[in-house]
């Protein structure tokens, strides 16, 4: 293995020289050797370009295409084709943080465009450079609640949002003193006498998180929630779809303070995971507490236009343990994926998409209604997702999917939660329907 360092007998020397060591056996005797691996590493010989292309094309051909009808958080959008060809030129697939403003205006330009972009479909006043997912992003808003809620530690959670979400907050909150406090749900949503409850009995609230579609799909209504947060000081985050932004009312009119979630669905394909996009918007008051890059627009010494990375006290590279967050390098590849997106797009497009989804998605419901062999569980208003109870073996129909190449939906609770983008055919559900 030797082979493949860079380092010379002569730099080896001087290393453990260094270190008080005579060899590399010497070093690494800490090791008991009955762990110690000790056949021939499973390195294949080497191979031509060719060979190496088609061993992936071996290995890609033993992925299973399904049609998707599985949400939870990640959907099947459709992806147009110009956007790979515009992300992989190099300029943009080898670009790092942009500290040298005068060298890097292509990349503070997208990046500014993607903040306004996602501050207008927010409805919020500020938008930072992107976060690493919808998860973490939401993990940020809660600290950043208690940051500006200065003695405040408490965070209430709706029981509606998506537990993968709870799980991350959960774990962000354990070592930083933080308390979180779930908002108990009625019929699948959160409700508004449950928050006030807990608003009035708790003292030290520094904000409260719901989701929009929430875990189960469904549409809330959160009238009043923003003057509640606000009579008690509190903070109102809301973690929302970035794509079901097109039709729905935005967090800014709700009167979020922060709004978070994940980009995923602005045409970034499922891809096994990522990488995606997590976007955070928040009130101008606020955007000193904003972790991550912000980009702004000004003016160079000759009046012409220019971007710069801006209030950089914030970060970690400047203030280190003061910081508002420990993100450096953000998403900014996945952000102008975003950004290309939503410019092919447009207002009429990201409508129509959604429109699609929301039609399919009721169709499917009607239909799988029809059979009698499923139920609501929630007889609520949903967008694009719904869950549903089946009569028969869950285990059983799921894998009946699978075997007829569909994903039907992800197992939740005694049921199935089924979800329809804008590229599920009818031909397509009506399939899936046909194998009840």
């Amino acid at each position: 293995m030797v082979k493949y360092f860079p380092h010379t007998e002569a730099d080896l020397k001087v290393m453990m020289e260094r270190v008080g060591v005579s060899s590399l056996d010497e070093l690494f005797a800490y090791i008991p050797d009955s762990i110690r691996f000790k056949d021939d590493y499973a390195i294949p010989s080497a191979m031509s370009e060719l060979e190496v292309r088609q061993l992936f094309e071996r290995l890609g051909s033993q992925n299973r295409q399904l049609t998707c009808f599985a949400g939870n958080g990640v959907y099947d959008h459709y992806t147009p084709s110009v956007i790979p060809s515009l992300l992989s030129r190099s300029e943009f697939l080898t670009s790092y943080t942009p500290y040298q403003a005068e060298i890097s205006q292509g990349t503070l330009h997208y990046i500014f465009e993607y903040q306004s972009m996602m501050a207008a479909l927010t409805g919020m006043d500020i938008s930072n450079a992107s976060m690493y997912d919808g998860t973490t992003a939401t993990a940020e808003a809660m600290l950043m609640a208690v940051a500006a809620g200065k003695k405040a530690n408490r965070v209430l959670v709706s029981e509606t949002v998506s537990a993968d979400i709870r799980k991350v907050l959960n774990t962000y909150a354990l070592h930083q003193g933080i308390e979180l406090v779930t908002i108990a749900a009625e019929d699948g949503v959160t409700k508004l006498s449950a928050l006030n409850s807990l608003l009035q009995s708790l003292d030290g609230v520094a904000g409260v998180i719901v989701q929009q579609p929430n875990a189960y799909g469904i549409i809330e209504d959160f009238t009043g929630f923003a003057d509640a947060c606000h009579e008690r000081k509190a903070l109102f985050v809301v973690n929302s779809v970035a794509a079901d932004l097109a039709l729905l009312k935005t967090p800014g009119e709700w009167g979020a303070d922060i709004a978070v979630g994940d980009g995923q669905s602005l045409g970034i394909p499922m891809q096994f995971g990522g990488p995606y996009v997590g976007y955070m918007c928040c009130t101008e008051k606020l955007i000193r507490k904003m972790p991550g890059r912000i980009v702004g627009m000004t003016k160079d010494n000759r009046g012409q236009r220019a971007f710069v990375l801006t209030l950089q006290a914030r970060e970690q590279h400047i203030r280190r343990q003061k910081a508002t967050s420990n993100i450096c390098s953000n998403q900014s590849l996945m952000a102008l994926f975003v950004t290309v997106y939503l410019s092919l797009m447009g207002k009429q497009g990201l409508k129509e998409a959604a429109q699609l989804s929301y039609a399919g998605a009721h169709y499917l419901c009607e239909r799988l209604l029809a059979t009698g062999h499923f139920t609501l569980v929630y007889d609520q208003p949903f967008f694009n997702e719904f869950l549903v109870r089946y009569d028969g073996d869950v285990d059983a129909l799921y894998q009946r999917f699978l075997d007829n190449g569909i994903l039907g939906g992800v197992r939740m609770q005694d049921g199935l939660l089924f979800a329809v983008t804008e590229k599920r055919t009818k031909e397509d559900i009506d399939r899936l329907v046909s194998l009840i």
